[in-house]
């Protein structure tokens, strides 16, 4: 705590314990001012303006301090003043008391409880931005609640001043007024207690709801504007409508079905969407045969002779369907057809808020949920459209192994495919603008991977722009500008594309809603995954802001249950606790911040590392690289992220996300038995390096000296 906090704090205390050691709260008590009446009305009477001000000021004392006493100095401002000068004075001196408690408690406090509850306030503060106005309102109307304690804890938000101000001013006008014409008849009042009878607190209530109701009816006459010009059905065949049938399409129709909703499912190609049938299954499935090719070189180093495989490419890419056709059924018609759901096969165009016109038919839904996906990005670069580019939609209908394969895209498609591909045989050459692979990864992770696939031969070019490609001599080649400014020729046979995605925003009635798009190209949607209609939501790669299988069945969720229930109660979707891997050789997975954007936030941290060189498990399986890296709050355990490289790092990642999603520290997991020898192990050493870094030396000290003495 700085100097000025230490003597703005010392003023207060030392203002506040005079105020008890001199029996000041004597004074405001009801029957002493009874007793005082007669006296004080003579001293106003005597000088009216003097005795004003000294009241104000007082007044502003008790309600910045957060003393006791703000009501009967409310009552005795009716008794001196009468009602209209007494509740002007009050007015305004308790709003500038109660601004006083607000900015001292952010001055003291908000720093303090920034650094312990940062990541919980989040939400709060952008509540408070977005509504804190009507909250406060209803809170002041009520004198139910404490005011001091209201001052206080808007002190810890973001509330801005101003509105704190005219919000309070505004909203103590009500109690003021009660207060200060009970204070007219202030020698016939017995107690405090017999101001605000039953009747008053319930209209009081009543006044506290009226923002909030206010707020409801702001929403609904701005939902009634934005359905202005569209006819509602009278009635509706449905009561979700799922475009899209990908992993967020799914898990929406899931839910819906398994609350016993109407729910209907459409799908233009096939169910599953690119998870299963061109992302994440067939990526992983053509991953295990690559991994397999690379443990067949680690043969001698196990102790094996000799041993040798040959890559028979066709019947790998076979083998990816196939396991395609294995997991299908989790996703197939048949399967949510018996949960509930009406399957639709064809190609969806919304015609208004609650219609879908499918196969010539229109379809009719109280909610629609768009879960349409994305798509990948096709670069505008001279000569592309001559070439048949392949991209991580199309790469699966390869059956002959391409020789040598020119990649673009530094992302983690691109390094899984390059890897997997030159592991089975091909020459791949990837080529990226940055300076290093995976750019949303801190760079000695990146490194890690650039390692990963230097290793198994992959010919990276960074910094190296595409420019246009050509012919020469019959066979296509990129060229390629340099960081020092040269052009490099880069000859290929077999190009893939893997430079993101782009999300599916056109082709099925968007533009017909006039639904806004985002600068990143997704789909705009507020806080509860409501587009500006409010009963049509949109979940996964159309929106953003992740594009992972997992985050759009977590999106799923709030999606189906706001548009389901929302006239009941709605979600605020959630994403401080997202993981996400890369499934290189080294894996990387990450949850919560990386240094990068801890740095970029400007959020302090402390970084704890362990190296899986000294694992044991990993040593015994020929894995022994890698690191677990947290992130933690400084002199604290608490984690603000976790990138682990390494063997099964994204399972291993599954204890921190966990952790942190149950506000678990790191000296939890280091008292956490884990099996040996396993990987899971390398989490509980991380944590040991932490306690050990954050050991208390003095008593330490001490021990020492103590165990020395019992030495004798």
């Amino acid at each position: 705590m700085n100097t000025r906090k230490l003597l703005l704090l010392g003023l207060i205390l030392a203002l506040i314990l005079g105020f008890f050691a001199f029996d000041l709260a004597d004074y405001f008590t009801l029957a002493n001012l009874k007793a005082q009446q007669a006296a004080l009305d003579a001293r106003v009477d005597a000088h009216p303006w003097q005795a004003a001000v000294l009241f104000f000021l007082a007044y502003v004392a008790i309600t910045g301090l957060s003393l006791p006493g703000a009501a009967l100095m409310t009552l005795l401002a009716g008794a001196l003043f009468g009602l209209l000068e007494g509740f002007l004075l009050v007015s305004f001196a308790s709003t500038l008391g109660a601004t006083l408690a607000m900015l001292s408690s952010r001055f003291l406090l908000r720093d303090w409880v920034q650094e312990r509850f940062g990541r919980r306030f989040e939400g709060i503060d952008g509540g408070m931005r977005r509504e804190g106005a009507f909250y406060l309102f209803a809170l002041r109307l009520v004198p139910l609640f404490p005011f001091f304690l209201i001052n206080l804890a808007m002190g810890l938000t973001r509330l801005p001043v101003r509105t704190f101000w005219w919000v309070s001013q505004l909203g103590m006008l009500p109690g003021t007024l009660v207060y200060v014409n009970a204070g007219r008849e202030l020698g016939r009042l017995e107690s405090l207690g017999g101001i605000l009878s039953p009747g008053l607190l319930g209209a009081f209530v009543l006044l506290g709801l009226f923002p909030l109701l206010a707020r409801r009816l702001l929403d609904a006459l701005k939902a009634r504007r934005v359905y202005a010009g569209w006819a509602r059905p009278r009635r509706f065949e449905r009561n979700l409508l799922v475009i899209g049938a990908g992993s967020g399409g799914l898990v929406s129709a899931y839910i819906a079905a398994a609350v016993k909703a109407r729910v209907g499912l459409v799908e233009k190609h096939r169910m599953g969407g690119d998870c299963l049938n061109t992302g994440c299954v067939p990526s992983k499935a053509l991953l295990r045969s690559a991994r397999l090719a690379a443990e067949l070189k680690k043969g001698e180093a196990l102790g094996f002779r000799g041993v040798a495989g040959e890559v028979d490419f066709a019947a790998v890419m076979a083998r990816v369907q196939r396991v395609i056709g294995t997991i299908e059924p989790h996703d197939s018609p048949q399967r949510y057809r018996e949960l509930g759901v009406e399957v639709i096969h064809g190609e969806a165009r919304i015609v208004s808020p609650w219609s879908v016109e499918v196969n010539g038919r229109v379809l009719t839904s109280r909610n629609l949920i768009i879960a349409a996906g994305a798509r990948p990005k096709i670069p505008d670069i001279p000569g592309l459209a001559d070439l048949r580019p392949y991209t991580s939609d199309s790469i699966w209908s390869l059956r002959e192994q391409p020789k040598r394969l020119l990649v673009l895209g530094g992302g983690p498609v691109g390094c899984e495919l390059a890897q997997a591909f030159q592991r089975l045989g091909s020459q791949v050459v990837q080529v990226v603008r940055g300076t290093r692979l995976l750019p949303h990864e801190d760079a000695d992770v990146a490194e890690a991977v650039m390692a990963g696939l230097r290793e198994d031969g992959v010919e990276l070019r960074l910094e190296h722009t595409p420019e246009r490609f050509e012919q020469r001599d019959g066979k296509p080649c990129l060229i390629a500008r340099t960081a020092s400014g040269d052009e490099e020729t880069i000859p290929f046979d077999t190009l893939l594309l893997a430079l993101g995605r782009v999300a599916n925003v056109e082709g099925y009635g968007l533009e017909t809603l006039g639904l806004a798009v985002r600068a990143d190209g997704t789909l705009e949607t507020d806080e509860y995954l409501a587009t500006r209609f409010p009963n049509i939501y949109a979940v996964g790669d159309v929106t953003g802001p992740y594009q992972f299988t997992h985050f759009a069945a977590h999106q799923a969720w709030y999606a189906a249950v706001n548009a389901l229930f929302g006239g009941l109660r709605r979600f605020k979707a959630d994403y401080r606790v997202i993981p996400h891997c890369t499934f290189t050789d080294p894996e990387v997975a990450r949850v919560g911040l990386s240094e990068d954007e801890a740095r970029a936030r400007g959020i302090a941290y402390e970084t704890t590392r362990y190296g899986l060189d000294d694992l044991d498990r990993a040593i015994t399986d020929e894995a022994a690289r890698g690191f677990v890296k947290a992130l933690t709050e400084p002199g604290k355990d608490r984690i603000l992220g976790v990138t682990l490289v390494g063997e099964h790092a994204g399972d291993l990642i599954a204890e921190y996300v966990l952790a942190m999603t149950h506000n678990l520290g790191l000296n939890k997991i280091l008292g956490t038995v884990h099996a040996y020898p396993t990987l899971a192990e390398a989490n509980k050493y991380a944590a040991g390096e932490w306690r050990k870094a954050h050991a208390p030396q003095m008593a330490l000290r001490l021990l020492q000296r103590f165990h020395r003495w019992r030495l004798g």
